[in-house]
């Protein structure tokens, strides 16, 4: 498996913690017109400060939790093959892609058309989706959730089958690929790192321990406990809990003038303590409060 530094290596090493930036809206001033332009300076501002990773919704209507599903939505991998172009470090995945969106044979060919486009730098983050509604408003297949976690571990399995070079047919469950040949091959190697998102005991974190280089679990006092159902799966599966890099989500609110800085380190540092080494940031401001970001907390939780 993966050394525990693969998933972040390009990381400024005088920060422990790991910070990685997820845009919760775009509906932006001026509207859809301004989104590239807003949206590229944004990322360009996050790549240089500080931030170790971009991750963008991967959705086809807004979700509950950000807005109301008429809210602006663009598609999770042509976003990402835009920034990869404004941007010259930073990290780029989906936060999470559901498993029933593509077929995993072009979701392979996708990350690694990213990961070639962008020197190396996509991560792969899938789950095994939840939204229902904006599957059927699209007339998308929504299967039920025993079978979505099958296509899941199908879907990881095929992934790593095309990263591998090895061509040979591969026939499963629910997919059969004749030849799953990948030219160009990805530039990460062996492959992009893969994030699992989700907190289920039983099938996500068992997949987390088999397959994934990071894990993404819902934020709250149970992170503990769900790391230690991580840890039991990595013992049963001969995994190295430590290869795995520990992510969750925060929405950070700094205040009108950053008077809020020391609350968010200290709310990092409290996810520091609960055994995670990366977060994944909402902030819903515009270029200030990414730039305060990289002023005042990335800089306070170096000794996180």
């Amino acid at each position: 498996m993966l050394p525990y530094n693969y998933f972040t290596s390009d990381y400024p090493s005088e920060y422990i913690m790991k910070l990685g930036w997820c845009p919760a809206t775009y509906t932006v001033p001026g509207g859809p017109a301004q989104l590239a332009q807003d949206l590229a300076t944004r990322a360009r501002v996050a790549d240089n400060v500080g931030f170790n990773s971009m991750w963008v919704p991967d959705h086809y209507f807004q979700i509950p939790i950000a807005g109301p599903p008429e809210q602006e939505m663009l598609e999770g991998y042509s976003v990402l093959s835009f920034l990869a172009a404004h941007t010259s470090r930073i990290r780029l995945g989906t936060l999470v892609t559901g498993v029933h969106y593509r077929h995993p044979g072009l979701l392979a060919k996708i990350v690694t058309t990213l990961d070639v486009l962008s020197g190396g730098r996509a991560n792969f983050g899938i789950g095994a989706a939840w939204n229902e509604t904006e599957s059927r408003g699209l007339g998308v297949p929504f299967p039920a959730l025993s079978e979505r976690y099958q296509r899941l571990e199908e879907t990881l399995q095929i992934c790593l089958r095309m990263w591998s070079d090895d061509e040979k047919p591969w026939t499963g469950m629910h997919y059969q690929l004749d030849r799953p040949m990948n030219s160009p091959q990805c530039i990460s190697r062996p492959h992009p790192p893969i994030l699992i998102g989700g907190s289920g005991e039983r099938k996500t974190l068992r997949l987390v321990a088999e397959y994934a280089d990071a894990c993404n679990l819902f934020p709250g006092p149970q992170i503990p406990a769900k790391l230690d159902v991580l840890r039991a799966h990595c013992e049963t599966v001969g995994r190295d809990y430590d290869d795995i890099e520990k992510t969750t989500m925060y929405g950070v609110d700094l205040g009108s003038r950053g008077e809020r800085c020391q609350q968010v380190s200290d709310a990092l540092g409290g996810r520091a303590e609960q055994g995670m080494q990366s977060v994944i940031v909402t902030v819903n401001g515009g270029l200030d409060e990414l730039e305060t970001m990289g002023d005042r907390v990335i800089p306070a939780i170096a000794d996180l």
